[in-house]
């Protein structure tokens, strides 16, 4: 009987589950190794008192990529979880009593852009036909390329299409140009938010998130995010991937320049290819002995790197009113609050926020007569953290939330949970408490990214911080590509 390649991935993030199912699938001997007790990376779910929380991502977006991976397996999303399209999709808090909800279909979206700036329903066409172009080609163009060199896209198709996905132009110029509505300026520039960088600085290319957002439409898998976590390691576990969790990976030993075992409290593990999923500045500058080394601390020091963000799981014992499942609070400077996140890193004065409230639309991730609520700010990385910090703006959040919504919530909190850098560096060795990953910048998109491959012959990174970048969507996609690139180093042996 022929011997079983063998893989070792350590980190049971998005990527991770991705490449261990995919691989096994084709016939490895795979074992997914996870510091923390659960699978999904910042994608865990964390219960008090029959309430549920998604402690990570809670926007679905690019429905298609989680339907394209599990097509792979011959299965479809509704095979897992019953998918929701929220409509209205999500609401903008400008003011008090100033909001504007986004409508889930296009002809609403056109009426309510109409409606702001008359005129602008025929610019938006035009704005969203070239974020479709730029949706389709990137999905199938780029974000599939390992990008280990330039000369993979010296290619006169993407030659030509690099011109109009205008990858030299920046979100904010783009979206300027086009509408002069501050209201729709705002709410188009809203999702580079997810993007890690600010408008100025994000290639005019991620329009095609406005596509995602606006055309693909927000949804919800009924039971919580954590749904998409069960399905991929219900998959991985039907392909045979072993999984061992609580056990946290403290070298990774090189012999002949080959990794020649991963090395846990619990003991060793010997395989043909490992796999980074867990943090790549991690990995690289503690895993492995400096010769071995993808990056000097330099470089990683130089990284534009996404904000970090300081969180609340609120458990309240009542209903609330004039609020979404999602909502965006920008009755403050974006600009200033951008500032303070990436160019005088500091703590933010007024910042924006968001609040997630799952369930307005899920009865299930709370007891009945209850609230789910997810409060977000966004803020610099590598900032001092302390709890009276978090208090601090934990009651500024109380205040600017009943001052714009009418809930005052402060007597009717259960309990609370806050999760800051200090824990994002704890659970997940995460760069600075980062919980974004790498900004997309136009000097760190694609082939400028940390790359996937390593000087160790038989190691690859995958995940946020490598291609194609940060979100659920790219991790998933990030799993693919490794896994095809050590089938690739299959077949030529």
């Amino acid at each position: 009987m022929e011997k079983k390649t063998t893989v070792t991935i350590i980190g049971a993030g998005f990527a991770g589950l991705a490449a261990a199912a995919l691989l096994a699938k084709d016939g490895c001997d795979v074992t997914v190794i996870e510091k923390n007790e659960m699978a999904g990376g910042r994608a865990r779910s964390w219960q008090k008192d029959c309430f549920l929380f998604d402690m990570g991502p809670s926007w679905y977006w690019m429905p298609d990529v989680f339907e394209n991976y599990y097509n792979l397996f011959g299965k479809t999303t509704s095979d897992f979880y019953t998918l929701k399209r929220l409509n209205p999709s999500y609401r903008i808090y400008f003011g008090k009593k100033d909001t504007i909800d986004v409508p889930a279909t296009l002809d609403d979206l056109y009426d309510l852009f109409e409606k702001l700036e008359p005129g602008s329903s025929k610019n938006l066409k035009h704005f969203l036909e070239q974020a479709k172009y730029k949706y389709e080609v990137g999905m199938n163009e780029y974000v599939f390329k390992p990008s280990h060199s330039v000369m993979e896209y010296f290619d006169p198709r993407l030659a030509i299409s690099g011109i109009k996905l205008q990858l030299l132009g920046n979100m904010r110029q783009h979206v300027h140009q086009l509408f002069k509505n501050e209201r729709l300026r705002k709410l188009l520039e809203f999702p580079v938010l997810f993007l890690g960088a600010t408008p100025q600085h994000t290639p005019a290319l991620y329009s095609l998130m406005n596509y995602a957002d606006l055309v693909l439409g927000t949804w919800y898998p009924m039971g919580g995010m954590h749904k998409i976590v069960a399905a991929m390691q219900h998959l991985a576990e039907s392909e045979g991937v072993k999984f061992i969790f609580d056990t946290e990976v403290t070298k990774i030993e090189v012999k002949n320049n080959l990794a020649e075992y991963v090395i846990t409290k619990n003991g060793n593990f010997k395989s043909d290819f490992v796999v980074g999923n867990a943090d790549y500045h991690y990995i690289d500058q503690h895993l492995f002995d400096k010769p071995y080394r993808n990056y000097n601390e330099k470089y990683w020091e130089k990284r534009t790197m996404a904000p970090s963000c300081l969180l609340f799981y609120v458990g309240l014992n009542k209903k609330l009113n004039n609020l979404l499942h999602h909502n965006l609070f920008f009755d403050e400077d974006f600009d200033q609050h951008a500032k303070e996140i990436y160019t005088h890193p500091q703590w933010p004065s007024k910042p924006l926020f968001y609040v997630c409230c799952p369930s307005i639309t899920d009865k299930s991730v709370a007891p009945e007569g209850c609230e789910n609520l997810f409060f977000l700010i966004p803020v610099a990385p590598d900032l001092p953290d302390n709890e009276s910090k978090r208090e601090e703006y934990f009651n500024l959040l109380l205040k600017r939330f009943k001052d714009l919504t009418g809930n005052d919530i402060g007597d009717h909190i259960l309990f609370k949970r806050s999760y800051a850098m200090n824990d994002f560096v704890t659970d997940y060795h995460a760069f600075k408490g980062n919980a974004y990953g790498l900004a997309n910048t136009l000097k760190q998109t694609a082939f400028l990214k940390p790359k996937m491959k390593s000087k160790v012959t038989n190691f690859l990174y995958t995940g946020q911080l490598t291609v194609p970048g940060p979100g659920v969507p790219p991790a998933i996609i990030s799993g693919q590509v490794v896994a095809k690139e050590i089938k690739k180093k299959l077949k030529k042996a």
